[in-house]
């Protein structure tokens, strides 16, 4: 079969490598002169499935309030008339009750466990090595009160199965020893020792050589400009260097999906939220992570990324503005000042890209509505390499026709059809 993959970030390349390696002729299309060269460039560097938790959660509308009033929030939302914002907002307020929390993040754990493992084997068959390191998140409490809530996350990790441990301070600092001089700051940790760390960029270039080798087509500097359709099924791609026929298609285009679908008649509950990045040349190991750290205060992500520290964070709704808001570092700045150091930031590159989030924080993996040959890879959110080798493996299975090794049906856009 000929499958033609729109889109070459992590969940792109991903995909495009599990349909080579079942046998299909691939075509992966994207406007970058590269793979990844967008929201996978410079995310936070977690491969996290412990941490996957969705954004609507109990309380999240007051928590909301609070943070837009603080200096360092990690949320901002600018004012604008975006009809397509508020809806997804109302779906997010919408999904922020006990009962839809604990099915949401039952389902964004299943995909991402099974992505960490689909990860470990890919790892194993083409030696692949991207900074990546095995040693487990600490998610970090500074107040009694976060202490108190990881009670509930830890609930929900004991039903999926998933290892995790309260750390006190003491635990805390013999395992990422860089926060000794932070220990005061700290009441307590959860540790993921199942979750990882890499450069999704690094990672995503490699396979992409690797793809090719199998015979996977690269077209890149390649404007999609979009679908052709009859009534049932997708008739080719509209590109700036021609059109583009398949069999089937895969629509991976990150925070880009909706405007792709729109035409069609399709309206997926897809909206980007900005995100920023700083990565840090090292300077001092002792006062550096060695592993990754969630700052819960600021929901801020520290990682170690080789000779590099990659500082991830914040949260922005203003549409698909790219532009990089100086009010945003300090946030970023504070967490690592605060925790570690250990890194010149006068010399870090600072960095944005929008991440394509659903209301409820599940990814949308499956067919696309009526178009018997269209399928969606795409809202992962701020989990994209996280859950970017499970949902490939996934669709791969399920274009070419074999039981997927999860349950998949409640991952489709029709859950959004009520």
């Amino acid at each position: 079969m000929k499958v033609i993959v729109l889109g070459a970030g992590v969940i792109g390349t991903t995909t495009a490598w599990y349909l080579a390696k079942q046998g299909h002729e691939v075509t992966v299309i994207d406007r970058q002169p590269a793979a990844a060269m967008e929201t996978s460039f410079a995310n936070a560097g977690q491969v996290s499935p412990g941490y996957s938790t969705p954004w609507a959660m109990p309380g999240l509308p007051l928590k909301a309030l609070g943070w837009m009033l603080k200096k360092n929030s990690p949320l901002v939302i600018r004012a604008r008339l975006d009809l397509p914002m508020l809806r997804w907002m109302t779906q997010l307020l919408a999904n922020c009750t006990p009962h839809a929390y604990d099915i949401n993040k039952a389902r964004m754990l299943r995909v991402a466990e099974y992505s960490r493992d689909c990860l470990t084997d890919l790892r194993a068959e083409t030696g692949l090595t991207y900074d990546d390191r095995q040693k487990g998140l600490i998610q970090l409490f500074r107040t009694q009160a976060q202490l108190d809530h990881a009670a509930d996350d830890m609930r929900l990790l004991t039903e999926s199965n998933i290892p995790h441990d309260l750390l006190d301070v003491p635990r805390i600092v013999a395992r990422e020893p860089g926060l000794a001089h932070a220990s005061h700051l700290l009441k307590g940790g959860l540790y993921l020792p199942g979750d990882e760390s890499g450069d999704a960029h690094m990672f995503t270039q490699r396979l992409s050589q690797k793809a090719e080798e199998l015979g996977v087509t690269f077209q890149y500097e390649t404007r999609i400009e979009g679908l052709d359709a009859s009534a049932t099924e997708i008739m080719g791609v509209r590109t700036s260097a021609g059109r583009v026929t398949g069999d089937a298609y895969v629509l991976a285009l990150g925070s880009y999906s909706p405007l792709m679908l729109r035409p069609l008649g399709i309206r997926l509950p897809v909206y980007p939220v900005k995100g920023y990045s700083l990565t840090v040349p090292l300077t001092d190991e002792t006062r550096a992570p060695t592993s990754t750290v969630n700052d819960e205060t600021y929901k801020v992500a520290i990682t170690r990324l080789g000779d590099r520290i990659r500082i991830g964070g914040t949260a922005e709704l203003t549409g698909y503005n790219l532009r990089l808001s100086p009010d945003r570092r300090p946030t970023l700045e504070r967490s690592f000042s605060d925790l570690f150091g250990g890194g010149d930031l006068g010399r870090a590159t600072y960095w944005t890209g929008l991440r394509p989030n659903t209301p409820d924080g599940t990814p949308v993996i499956g067919p696309a509505g009526r178009f018997g040959n269209l399928w969606l890879n795409t809202g992962h959110g701020t989990l994209g390499w996280t859950m970017a080798c499970g949902s490939g493996q996934l669709l791969a299975d399920l274009i070419t026709g074999r039981r997927p090794a999860i349950p998949h049906l409640d991952l489709s856009i029709d859950r959004y059809s009520a």
